[in-house]
C-alpha cells in the first residue's frame, strides 16, 4: 500500500485573482476541493506541478 500524500496547504488561503491559484499552496480551487478524493498518483502529479506555478501569481505574497 502506498502512503497517502499530505496536503501542500500552509493555511495561507488567498486566491490570486488573475491566476485563480491559492497564493499559499498554489493549487486551483478544484484541486483544493477534490484533494480528499484524489488518488495518490493524482496528488503526486499536482505536487510536482506546484513549483512551476509560483511565477503565475500576480499578487505579492
Amino acid at each position: 500500500m502506498t502512503p497517502a500524500i499530505d496536503t501542500p496547504c500552509i493555511k495561507l488561503c488567498r486566491i490570486d485573482p488573475a491566476s485563480r491559484l491559492c497564493a499559499g499552496c498554489l493549487r486551483t480551487l478544484d484541486e483544493i476541493a477534490g484533494w480528499g478524493k484524489l488518488s495518490s498518483e493524482e496528488r503526486r502529479q499536482i505536487m510536482s506541478a506546484l513549483a512551476g506555478r509560483k511565477s503565475l501569481l500576480t499578487e505579492a505574497g
